[in-house]
């Protein structure tokens, strides 16, 4: 994809996962990457692998909003501008509300919500600035539909719905031609199950996850797909789940 060329594209929770996955594809199409996560032995091994010319990297919490505003002073600084934001980074323990898992709907209303709130104030007044500028969120097909047992992560992620879909009519409305794209991953193979404490619940999405899970290379592809349209192009939303998933 000749398009990626040159593109600068910020990638938060880039440790594992659908963040690693994407940051290889992106760097293998010639963009330049800004990797974001807390575990910083991960990204500096990523880093390694993938090149110092085209990548640079911050160990970082996207609930943190100081965090996110250095990661796009640090993409200044390294490659002069920001093209791309992909707010990747979310959590998912999952539970029935009648457990009262309150730390763990306090956890992902931080990470899934106020993560991607916090890194898209960071790169707005760039992207505004310049008039152009690309923001894709990963929501998750959890996001279009109720999902028993996960009720806050669910909500979470019809929040970054109703998010983008708001922000990509206010950016047509002021003219500032910014593009917004939205994922709806489904069963994804990552260590997203980690966040869920041992039980019977976990046992059972680990395997219906084993059983249809998708590579995270395969989302991977869908936002290189997006982020290569030319500007004409509304590539909005990204449905990508396994095809035996009902």
């Amino acid at each position: 994809m000749e398009q990626l060329a040159g593109k600068v594209v910020l990638i938060t929770g880039a440790s594992s996962g659908i963040g690693e996955a994407t940051a290889r594809r992106l760097v293998e199409q010639g963009a330049k990457v800004v990797l974001s996560a807390r575990r910083k032995e991960r990204l500096e091994a990523l880093a390694a692998q993938l090149g110092a010319e085209q990548v640079a990297f911050l160990p970082s919490d996207v609930t943190r909003r100081e965090d996110m505003e250095a990661l796009v002073s640090l993409a200044r600084e390294r490659f002069g501008k920001v093209d791309a934001l992909f707010a990747n980074a979310g959590v998912m323990p999952a539970g029935n509300l009648s457990e009262w898992k309150v730390e763990d709907w306090t956890a992902m209303v931080e990470v899934n919500i106020k993560g991607v709130l916090y890194a898209m104030a960071a790169v707005l007044p760039e992207m505004i600035a310049q008039k152009r500028g690309h923001i894709l969120v990963t929501s998750s097909v959890a996001g279009t539909r109720a999902v028993p047992g996960n009720a806050v992560y669910c909500g979470t992620k019809h929040f970054v719905r109703a998010l983008l879909e708001s922000f990509r009519a206010e950016a047509v409305l002021e003219g500032t031609n910014l593009r917004t794209t939205i994922l709806y991953p489904g069963a994804v193979q990552t260590e997203l199950l980690h966040t869920i404490a041992p039980s019977e619940t976990k046992t059972a999405v680990e395997a219906f996850y084993q059983a249809v899970g998708l590579a995270p290379e395969v989302i991977a592809e869908a936002v290189c797909y997006a982020l290569a349209q030319p500007e004409n192009v509304d590539v909005s939303d990204l449905v990508v789940r396994p095809s035996r998933e009902q």
